[in-house]
């Protein structure tokens, strides 16, 4: 088995009751659920990305202290986590201002990475790329490559492209055969034996896993609000509380001794030294 597959591990740091009626009201739960994630992190001593949203930072700058102070990689995940559907160029770029200085604000590091809300980069969005490599971003990790019922971009292909000059990494997914993201609501419903096998697969071939999860795919204490987007009724809110107990017991199974984590800014890095990628 090959012991140095790079595994990127992000957390895309958002609180989803900020988008819901009274939601600001409510006890904050992202401090304590980040908390967590550093502490596993630190268990194997490995490095991460933390993919942080604007809103969240002022909130909760200690936040992105602790994630800062830990070695972690802070990148962008825009300032009100809006999907870049909903925004013009214009827009955009005053909400990657907004977030860019909301970060540097609570004590990061100018960030190099970007993740826009919930891989909302598409065909008909990649009017970003520009406004990215014009703000001093050197990479993004927002593309879907598949059919989604939110977001996706089926075309892009499953390796990295060289995008105006942003190196885009698309998110991992399980295969061919079963087109979903290794991460979020898909980590903590699919069957084990089918995430162990996608893992298991990638580490034999030595291909990274981009993996993500949010504050809360651990949280199964928060009250219950529907999740932005969907009624309150949809079968998708079943699925957005489903298996958060196991999340971290999950992650303890399938991450082997094959593999070797890495921030997404020290990987686009390696990738940028080691691959001549077309203009």
């Amino acid at each position: 088995m090959t012991r140095h597959t790079p595994f990127l591990f992000s957390v895309d740091v958002e609180d989803p009751h900020l988008a819901v009626a009274g939601g600001e009201k409510l006890a904050p739960r992202v401090p304590e659920l980040v908390q967590h994630y550093l502490d596993f992190l630190e268990s194997r001593q490995a490095k991460a990305t933390f993919f942080v949203v604007g809103e969240v930072a002022r909130r909760h700058p200690e936040v992105v202290r602790r994630i800062a102070a830990g070695g972690h990689e802070v990148a962008c995940h825009s300032d009100r986590h809006v999907l870049l559907g909903r925004q013009g160029g214009t827009a955009f770029r005053e909400d990657l201002i907004r977030n860019i200085e909301s970060l540097e604000a609570a004590g990061a590091p100018r960030p190099r990475g970007y993740r826009a809300p919930c891989f909302s980069i598409t065909s008909q969005t990649q009017w970003a790329y520009p406004i990215l490599a014009e703000l001093g971003f050197s990479y993004s990790s927002s593309v879907l490559p598949a059919l989604n019922p939110i977001q996706g971009w089926p075309g892009f292909g499953t390796s990295p492209r060289l995008m105006e000059d942003v190196l885009e990494m698309p998110v991992s997914l399980h295969s061919r055969l079963i087109p979903v993201p290794l991460g979020g609501v898909y980590f903590r419903v699919l069957p084990m034996p089918l995430l162990s096998s996608a893992f298991a697969r990638r580490c034999r071939r030595g291909e990274p896993v981009l993996l993500y999860l949010h504050p809360y795919d651990l949280d199964d204490d928060a009250p219950v609000h529907p999740h932005p987007g969907f009624s309150r009724w949809s079968p998708f809110q079943l699925l957005m509380r489903a298996n958060r107990r196991r999340v971290m017991s999950r992650l303890d199974a399938v991450i082997t001794s094959g593999f070797r984590f890495a921030t997404y800014r020290d990987h686009a890095e390696t990738l940028r030294r080691e691959i001549d990628f077309p203009a």
